[in-house]
């Protein structure tokens, strides 16, 4: 039998299990949460001009070192994978912690590892990002999809002066370095661009998601550092949304998590006619039904985050998948969670409102549902003819 002729390698089950150290990680992520991310200091922190929670954040970065999951060791990272860094992220939602894990310490970070990560360039901000110092971001449109990012606005002339703007930017008023795709005289360019240089300009943007902040980003004659350029700086930018929409199912598994268990918790102690509500047939019939949706989002969720991690051939229809479904499980759970508890979840000091409109601005990031459904067609060949 030749080489030609032998039968490709079967690929390995995806495991959709959560390992001990997975766990051990979990623990540590959610008592901070508890202790430092209750729903009255994320309430508070809304009515503040702050862009996030600093002191959250340099906890959760530096002290237990998840800024540094996916940077490798030889770079003051963890060296984990996408499945850990996915389990801060179910924790992250199920707290809607306003940090900007998403954006700096996965997707930027994964931009920068696409990237040739032992030269300074690349080498220097990730070792920041790892150990929690720098804040990054990618500056694209929070709602753009993995595979399907527009022409760059900004252009980059041979000086690698930058000009052009960048709409709805997630965390970009927390940033200190962006990573900006450009389009240079020969292509397509991603530099990096100090949030504090000459010539950048961050508009502020009231989004219904309070707890991740958009910006404008407008650059005039702003100068960056090249760092990868023609199909290397576009791979690094696709690979990056890709993750990124991977893992931002996890994050709205841990909101559909936390609303369906404070639905069963809330139905649980209300009485009406000397009955607990949760004992209505009626209700119970929902939160069953809206169980078995979270149930399978959280296979869909581990399942991308699996794929990622292994390197999988099928990483991409599994982001597809878990991303045409988490969304609407996510916004259907924080809908039921606001409705079944009356009066009191329509009010702005029960934290149910918080989910809500993380759940409906996750929906539209890094893609829409629709958009996800679309790309799995593709995918799997469904589209052909």
């Amino acid at each position: 039998m030749t080489a030609e002729t032998r039968p490709a390698a079967p690929t390995p089950d995806p495991d959709l299990l959560y390992s001990e150290d997975e766990d051990a990680l979990r623990a540590a992520v959610r008592s901070l949460l508890a202790d430092r991310c209750d729903p009255a200091t994320v309430l508070a922190g809304l009515e503040s001009d702050v862009p996030y929670d600093t002191g959250l954040w340099r906890a959760l970065a530096a002290d237990i070192g998840t800024a540094g999951l996916l940077v490798p060791e030889k770079l003051g990272g963890a060296g984990a994978s996408t499945r850990e860094a996915a389990v801060v992220l179910e924790e992250l939602g199920r707290s809607v912690a306003p940090v900007p894990y998403l954006t700096s310490a996965v997707i930027a970070v994964t931009a920068l590892l696409a990237l040739d990560h032992d030269r300074p360039e690349a080498a220097a901000p990730l070792t920041a990002l790892a150990e929690g110092r720098t804040v990054a971001v990618l500056a694209v449109p929070l709602p753009t999809a993995p595979g399907g990012r527009p022409e760059p606005a900004v252009r980059a002339d041979a000086a690698g002066v930058l000009t052009g703007r960048v709409t709805s930017v997630a965390d970009a008023a927390a940033a200190e370095l962006l990573l900006v795709p450009a389009q240079g005289p020969d292509g397509p360019e991603l530099h990096a661009v100090e949030a504090a240089a000459d010539g950048v300009r961050t508009g502020t943007v009231t989004p219904l998601d309070l707890t991740r902040p958009l910006g404008h980003l407008t650059l005039d004659g702003a100068r960056g550092r090249l760092l990868a350029a023609g199909d290397r700086a576009r791979a690094a930018v696709d690979r990056a949304l890709l993750t990124g929409a991977g893992l931002l199912a996890s994050e709205q598994l841990g909101v559909a998590e936390w609303c369906l268990a404070e639905t069963v918790r809330h139905t649980a102690e209300r009485t009406q006619f000397g009955r607990p509500v949760g004992s209505f047939q009626a209700l119970k019939h929902r939160m069953a039904a809206l169980w078995l949706e979270v149930a399978s989002a959280r296979a869909a969720a581990r399942n991308a985050a699996d794929a990622l991690a292994t390197g999988s051939p099928d990483a991409a229809v599994a982001v597809a998948v878990a991303q045409a479904y988490c969304g609407p499980v996510a916004v259907r759970a924080a809908e039921e969670c606001v409705q079944l508890h009356g009066g009191i979840g329509m009010t702005w000091e029960h934290p149910a409102h918080l989910f809500l409109k993380r759940a409906k601005s996750d929906e539209l990031a890094l893609g829409s549902p629709g958009r996800h459904r679309e790309a799995l067609a593709g995918l799997v060949g469904l589209d052909a003819p």
